[in-house]
């Protein structure tokens, strides 16, 4: 069965490190991407209002049951990166944030590091809010070589969501910041 990842970026700023990411996912078998989108397509699609874009991105994420928001030094600020955080969760996606801020643009510059604040993202049953990174795993692309183990991180991902397994399980022993709620990782 294919396991199919929605990407989500800052378009303007990202798009050139969002697509080393992306490529390296569909390069592989049993894989698809989703939430990817050219400069023409997405200027015609804000051009139609903040309904438009949100159609599509619920759109984009049907069939989806990851969603890697890659990071780099302004995706937190974003607001349709917000709102896919936010749908992601409340559709019960599995998530993760992996840091790209050390790929290269098509300019040959790295950025800053960006963080995982988008604010709350959701209530727990008590009404508490619940934050990114509190729950979701974050990954470092270059330094935890994303390229070998985007794999075992969207997996580790779902599997964390209760979504079933669908490819071959490899072990993940690369060091994710895995921040918790609950004390389930420290």
């Amino acid at each position: 069965m294919v396991r199919k990842v929605f990407f989500s970026f800052h378009y303007e700023e990202d798009s050139w490190r969002a697509a080393i990411v992306r490529n390296n996912w569909i390069t592989k078998e049993d894989r698809q991407a989703a939430g990817y989108i050219d400069a023409a397509d997405w200027e015609e699609i804000k051009e139609e209002g903040d309904e438009a874009i949100k159609e599509w991105i619920d759109e984009q994420m049907k069939g989806t049951s990851v969603t890697a928001v890659l990071i780099g030094a302004e995706t937190s600020d974003r607001e349709w990166v917000q709102y896919e955080v936010k749908k992601s969760h409340e559709l019960g996606k599995g998530m993760l944030a992996i840091h790209i801020h050390d790929l290269k643009n098509n300019d040959q510059k790295t950025c800053a590091k960006g963080d995982c604040n988008f604010g709350p993202i959701g209530e727990d049953e008590e009404g508490n809010p619940i934050y990114f990174i509190d729950k979701y795993v974050e990954y470092e692309w270059v330094d935890e070589d994303g390229y070998e183990n985007l794999g075992d991180w969207v997996e580790t991902a779902a599997k964390d969501a209760g979504i079933g397994k669908q490819m071959k399980e490899t072990p993940y022993t690369g060091s994710g910041k895995q921040r918790r709620s609950g004390g389930r990782f420290a």
